[in-house]
């Protein structure tokens, strides 16, 4: 595999989940190295293990259209979206020079759009 042009876009943790969940599938395409299957396996199981694993398509949308009048960079955002911070730290770390871009109640509302379009711990804990 060959990096053609380098960062020409940014994927979110769902999106090289996804896109790697399809080359395990498709038992059609031959992969050349068995490394590239032990780092394709290894990304998948960890990838399970973070917030990605409930996201969908959908949500994802959803949250970008709820995050378009928050100023953020894009990395900003995409780093909100794979981590699904839970605490004002959290979005402070996230965030560069939060404490003069963003006010206790904007931090609020960020947490608030994060647990509405991201997160469904309530129905992990029914499902485990």
């Amino acid at each position: 595999m060959e990096v053609l042009k380098e960062c020409s876009a940014y994927l979110s943790n769902y999106e090289v989940l996804d896109i790697l969940q399809n080359i395990k599938a498709n038992k059609k395409q031959k992969m050349k190295q068995n490394q590239l299957a032990t780092i394709t396996y290894q990304t998948i199981r960890y990838l399970e293990e973070t917030p990605c694993r409930r996201q969908s398509s959908e949500k994802i949308k959803d949250f970008l259209k709820a995050m378009e009048s928050v100023k953020l960079t894009k990395c900003e955002k995409l780093t909100l979206l794979n981590v699904c911070p839970k605490t004002p730290l959290e979005i402070q770390l996230i965030v560069e020079d939060s404490e003069d871009r963003l006010n206790d109640q904007e931090v609020e509302s960020l947490l608030q759009v994060i647990t509405n379009h991201l997160d469904d711990d309530e129905q992990d804990d029914k499902d485990g």
